[in-house]
């Protein structure tokens, strides 16, 4: 079976589900390539739309939302469905040239520009959409998909009520590499990363943050009176990574920090709270900070980093989600994007799978109330457990052979 996975690369989730799925179907003697779909249109226009993205919903979360939100009603999401429409016939030649016998689309952008080629008959392969965050978006949905693997069973019925028909919406969960739900021995990784072994270890996941949110989330652990230790992993990010280890050496650090001035804006009263954006420099003075900590770099061994920890703090973005629920570890959420971060930690808290920081409450009370009661953690721990996914890539493989199947008859 030959199977083209499309994706694209703004957020890392939709790249690393593809990638996952393609590794799969290889150990299983299949041919499968992952496009980075808007790359091989334009890198140009890539570029320019992965920036914006990322712009947009870092730095003005609010106006993100409202784009979020727009974009799922019906009106103005035929609007982007005509945009995608325009560019998805440069993808003819591609799959002229490689000849699928399955599209897998991990996109929402993908996904409209192949249902649009199916719809002018300008392909006529069999479409699989693997959404990759925990509540359903009107721009996934397209007339001319074959099958959904979606997150968990609560998207069912919220994509009924979208139009589409619940026969062909599988709730396998979102593909991780199979490393997450290996059993490892902590004993031996601890002692292979220098940690100790008899005390809790909170991960951080730093990445995609800015230095301000991750160093008050560390100062805050400070103090904290319980014993414990903690990772901060930076990805590839060598300014954070450079001034988070001046922080732990106790140095004085000097950041910028983003100020929002709230604004009215008459024609979204919904909206009050846009805010212009106002940059100042602020210091974290040297203090001795005593918790044990570990700086990591971009790794290949974060889920052996998950697997020895008993709570991580992170973005609630469907990839480090995905791969926290693989490897049983409770979450503490902060800094949600507004719309599909807000959403997956909706449905992390509401299945009591992880908690929200706040900050009006406190980082330390809440992570502290964690650490020292843990029963509470274990619950969250369990309910990991139980939200078990790990035949996911099996079922999906079987899936694609059934949906190939039916085609052929």
């Amino acid at each position: 079976m030959k199977v083209i996975i499309l994706s694209a690369s703004t957020g890392g989730g939709h790249m690393s589900a593809a990638n996952a799925i393609r590794d799969y179907l290889i150990s299983k003697n299949h041919n499968a390539e992952v496009i980075d779909t808007i790359e091989y249109i334009s890198p140009f226009l890539n570029k320019t739309v992965t920036e914006i993205y990322e712009y947009v919903a870092t730095k003005s979360p609010m106006l993100w939302k409202l784009v979020y939100k727009s974009s799922n009603n019906k009106s103005i999401n035929r609007l982007i469905g005509s945009t995608n429409s325009l560019i998805s016939r440069k993808l003819i030649p591609l799959l002229e040239e490689y000849q699928p016998d399955i599209i897998v689309t991990t996109h929402p952008f993908t996904t409209e520009m192949i249902s649009k080629l199916k719809k002018h008959n300008k392909t006529n392969v069999p479409l699989i959409c693997v959404m990759t965050d925990y509540a359903p978006h009107r721009t996934w949905i397209n007339k001319y998909v074959d099958a959904y693997v979606v997150a968990n069973d609560d998207m069912i019925s919220a994509m009924k009520d979208m139009g589409v028909d619940e026969n062909i919406i599988y709730s396998f969960g979102i593909p991780v590499d199979d490393s997450f739900f290996s059993q490892k021995n902590k004993s031996e990784i601890k002692q292979e990363f220098g940690l100790k072994s008899d005390i809790p270890t909170v991960l951080i996941m730093a990445g995609s943050c800015g230095f301000a949110n991750v160093g008050r989330i560390y100062k805050s652990l400070q103090r904290i009176k319980k014993d414990f230790q903690i990772i901060i992993i930076t990805g590839k990010n060598p300014k954070l990574y450079k001034t988070l280890q001046k922080l732990v050496e106790n140095k004085e650090v000097k950041y910028k920090i983003l100020s929002r001035i709230p604004i009215k804006v008459p024609k979204f009263p919904n909206f009050k709270k846009l805010k212009f954006i106002r940059k100042f420099s602020k210091t974290f003075k040297n203090e001795k900070y005593e918790k044990f900590t570990k700086i990591v770099y971009y790794t290949n061994q974060v889920d052996k980093y998950m697997w020895i920890s008993d709570l991580i703090i992170t973005k609630p973005g469907g990839l480090t989600v995905s791969e926290a629920l693989a490897s049983n570890l409770p979450m503490a959420l902060y800094d949600a994007i507004p719309g599909q971060e807000e959403e997956n930690a909706d449905f992390l808290v509401g299945n009591n799978m992880a908690v929200k920081l706040d900050s009006k409450k406190g980082v330390t009370e809440i992570i502290e109330n964690l650490l020292e009661n843990p029963q509470k953690l274990n619950s969250m721990k369990v309910n990991c457990e139980n939200f078990d996914k790990s035949d996911s890539l099996k079922n999906m493989l079987k899936l694609f052979e059934e949906v190939l199947d039916s085609y052929k008859k």
